[in-house]
Parts: structure tokens; C-alpha cells; sequence
């Protein structure tokens, strides 16, 4: 059976820097290569679940220029269903600035834009995307207070809802009420918790203040180790694949992206899914850009072989 995934998230366009190494303060380096694409961590998400398989819909806001136009053009590309994204009259299109060095590593800059504008009255225009979901995604470079919203409206629906709370910012405890899985990386969870991740134990400590939290179940992402998973059945560590990375960007929102294009609403089967979206990932490490970068299921299943 097909998931349904709506996502309520940012839409940037990228902008990637390739250069030698990150500046020192006060340096000025050459640029190697420029390149635009687009990106945002809810169009990055919403690309990867539904070139996994998944049917998706986006909840989001655009300016009044040709990066917004970009953005919408670039999701219907994937056959996303575009019709819940708003145009602010007054405020421009979100963008990053990604700085790219020779080892994959990057630093990237965000100007939110529209996406800082998306407002309660848009997530009540999507409430048919929501309530027709098999999950609700949602993330921190939109407002807090629409992703509550919306996370309302999916409880009252039986819709499962995934936090991912990057980037790290402090978090509205209401959010996490409303929150099924949350899915930080280990400096996140570690900033969220106050307890830094450094091996099992910690982890299992960090599910254990995320559940004091309201959250029930955690997924910690820890780079290029694997994912941690704790839910009311258990918890285990799923290790990662080993692979070059040549582009570091995107890989957590493919993570999650394809993890819900897979996951069951019961989490019965969060290893496999898991297992999946680890696959699909390594494969956007090897790529570089953002959007670009992410597989599609057969290339993800070809992986797998």
C-alpha cells in the first residue's frame, strides 16, 4: 500500500559554493564552481518521500518572484501535490548559501523568507492534505506555531506526525505533545535533551527525557554511523552504509523523506524502514547538491542488491 506524506516545511532555492577548505574569519577565498538548485529541508523531505514511492503534498509558502515559481515548478517535477503552497505579496522566496569544501563537509547560510510567514490560516486552507496523510512531517525553518497547528489537526485525524528538529532551535513544549517521532541528529537531541549522545547508553537516555518530553518514540541520526531507535516495542542502533561522500547536503531530509515512504503508521516495521532510508541516503552523500542528489526507489532498491 501506498503512504500518503504530507509535508509542511521550507522551499529554498540553494545556491552551493564549491571551495578548497572553510574560511578562517576575516579571509577572502575563490570559489571553484557555483551552482543553484533547489532545496529547503520540507521540499528536500517531500522530494525524497515521493521519489521513494510515497503520494506527497506540500504545506508552505513562496514569494512573489521566479525562485518561488522555481520551488513550485521543481516540486510538480516529482509529481508533488502543489496546491497548499501560499504566495506571500510582500516578503521573497527562502534561500541558502551552502559552503562546499573538497571533503564533502559543509556550512550553509539560510535566509527564510515566505517561509517565516507561513501562518495557522494556512495550515486550516491544507487541513484535507493533513487529514488525508499517513504522516505529517514537519520541521524548524518554518514557524513553530503553524507546525502546532497542523500537528492538532493530525492527532484529531489519527495521522502519525514526525518532528524533525533541525535546525536546533529551542522547542515549544505543546510541539512535542502533539509529536509521534521526533527525529533529531545527535548534536540536536544533545542540545534538546541536555545530554550528550556518545554511545547506547546515552541514547537510550535521551529517549527516556524525550519521553518525559511527550515523545514516545526516537530516532537519532548519527552521521555516518547509523540511526538510533528507541519505541515502546524496544530499542536498537541500525548502522549506516560505507561510502564516499562527495556532498553531505540533504542527506538527513532523504533520510526522513524515505523513511516515511516506507514506515507503517504502527512502526511495526521501523528496522526495515530504517534500513531504507540508510540506503537511500548513502546513495545522496555520493551526488552533489541538494535536491538533486536524491534517489528514486528503484535506484534505492537497485542499492540494496
Amino acid at each position: 500500500m501506498t503512504n500518503k506524506v504530507t509535508v509542511l516545511g521550507s522551499l529554498n532555492v540553494d545556491t552551493t559554493l564549491r571551495i578548497k577548505r572553510m574560511p578562517q574569519p576575516g579571509e577572502t577565498l575563490q570559489t571553484e564552481n557555483k551552482s543553484s538548485a533547489a532545496g529547503g529541508k520540507g521540499a528536500n523531505q517531500a522530494v525524497a518521500a515521493a521519489r521513494a514511492g510515497a503520494e506527497t503534498s506540500f504545506i508552505g509558502k513562496i514569494g512573489k518572484d521566479s525562485a518561488g515559481q522555481f520551488m513550485v515548478e521543481s516540486l510538480k517535477d516529482d509529481h508533488i501535490d502543489t496546491s497548499s503552497i501560499a504566495t506571500d505579496e510582500t516578503v521573497g522566496t527562502g534561500s541558502a548559501f551552502i559552503l562546499l569544501d573538497e571533503e564533502g563537509q559543509n556550512s550553509i547560510l539560510v535566509y527564510g523568507g515566505s517561509n517565516q510567514q507561513v501562518q495557522k490560516a494556512e495550515v486550516e486552507a491544507a487541513e484535507d492534505k493533513i487529514k488525508n496523510a499517513d504522516f505529517l512531517i514537519a520541521q524548524f525553518e518554518t514557524p513553530q506555531a503553524a507546525a502546532i497547528e497542523a500537528f492538532k489537526i493530525a492527532k484529531a485525524n489519527g495521522v502519525t506526525t514526525i518532528l524533525n528538529p533541525a535546525p536546533a532551535a529551542t522547542i515549544d513544549p505543546e510541539l512535542l505533545k502533539y509529536s509521534d517521532i521526533v527525529t533529531p541528529n545527535e548534536t540536536e537531541s544533545a542540545t534538546l535533551t541536555g545530554i550528550e549522545v556518545t554511545d547506547e547508553a546515552s541514547m537510550v537516555a535521551n529517549a527516556e527525557k524525550f519521553a518525559e518530553m511527550g515523545v514516545k518514540n526516537l530516532i537519532i541520526t548519527v552521521g555516518s554511523k547509523g540511526a538510533f531507535y528507541s519505541t515502546a516495542a524496544g530499542h536498537d542502533f541500525v548502522p549506516a552504509f560505507t561510502v564516499k561522500a562527495v556532498d553531505t547536503t540533504a542527506a538527513g531530509d532523504t533520510f526522513i523523506g524515505a523513511l516515511s515512504s516506507q514506515l507503517k503508521p504502527d512502526l511495526s516495521n521501523i528496522a526495515d524502514a530504517l534500513v531504507f532510508a540508510q540506503r537511500a541516503s548513502s546513495i545522496t552523500v555520493q551526488r552533489l547538491g541538494a535536491m538533486p542528489s536524491i534517489p528514486t526507489y528503484d535506484e534505492i532498491i537497485a542499492a540494496s542488491k
